[in-house]
């Protein structure tokens, strides 16, 4: 009988062990995840099993922190804010090396997020798989706390200008404005930078009613959240409002009912056209 013995000193660690387990023979790939907006319950069961599955996790600190338990036993790769380009290289590189990686996002990676980023630095790369799955936006996250202010024609503007001319902010606020959508804001201002807000209201101000209903949601599923209903006329000055904040302007026929935000989608005009003659719809 032959008998094979492992030298001494030389044992595989658990660390090793999992690392083969994961870094399987076939190639590597990269999953673009949405974690929706803070609380795990709202994260989509693809997401769950995608994030269960992999070996590596990169993100902001901040949204890996949010994983709790689910990133327990993975690699991490965490970095600061303005940090984007730097996790999301890393997080390619470990996937063309041959691990399973998650790349996440807060709310939807498609919508501000590091989709488009990743699909960009590949270019032309078509070696690596990538997946994108969606998540629950904040701007949706924050509706349903709200009530149903995004029943109709909306438009998503963040405020943020650090990769986006302030100008060009201004005329997509002033375009929504004038069309009358309900206007969900994200990033509406930070400690240093307050004029990109300053500038939005003084717009929203010359094409809304003062008194234009306004739903603002801090911490949207996360600790610590807190939800009021206010006016266009007295949003400028309420506090506090910050990068964890969403804002959503309604339009001119969003009402406040108790302590619900509601923009009517128009059924009972539908309803009346039921009654119409049946030569109407010849």
């Amino acid at each position: 009988m032959r008998v094979i013995s492992r030298k001494k000193g030389a044992p595989r660690s658990a660390k090793i062990e999992n690392k083969r387990r994961h870094r399987s023979h076939s190639q590597g790939k990269l999953t673009v995840v949405g974690i929706g907006p803070g609380s795990l319950d709202l994260l989509t069961l693809r997401a769950k099993m995608a994030i269960e599955k992999s070996s590596v996790i990169a993100g902001y600190k901040t949204y890996i922190a949010l994983l709790g338990k689910l990133s327990k036993g993975k690699e991490l790769i965490s970095t600061g804010m303005t940090h984007e380009m730097e996790r999301a290289r890393q997080a390619i590189e470990k996937a063309k090396e041959g691990y399973q990686v998650c790349l996440i996002s807060s709310g939807d990676p498609g919508v501000y997020g590091m989709a488009g980023l990743v699909l960009e630095l590949l270019k032309e790369d078509a070696t690596l798989e990538v997946e994108i799955i969606p998540g629950v936006m904040a701007s949706s996250g924050s509706a349903a706390i709200l009530g149903a202010p995004l029943m109709h024609d909306f438009a998503v503007i963040s405020l943020s200008d650090l990769l986006t001319d302030l100008k060009l902010i201004e005329e997509r606020v002033k375009a929504a404005a004038k069309a009358d959508f309900v206007i969900a804001l994200y990033n509406p201002k930070s400690t240093k930078r307050t004029e990109p807000f300053k500038r939005a209201w003084q717009i929203l101000m010359n094409y809304k009613s003062p008194q234009t209903p306004v739903g603002i949601v801090r911490n949207c599923e996360r600790e610590k959240q807190e939800v009021s209903i206010t006016t266009l006329k007295d949003m400028l000055t309420y506090e506090p409002i910050d990068m964890v904040t969403t804002i959503i302007v309604g339009n001119s026929q969003t009402y406040v009912k108790g302590k619900y935000l509601i923009t009517p989608r128009g059924y009972s005009i539908r309803r009346q056209n039921l009654h119409s003659p049946l030569t109407n719809f010849r």
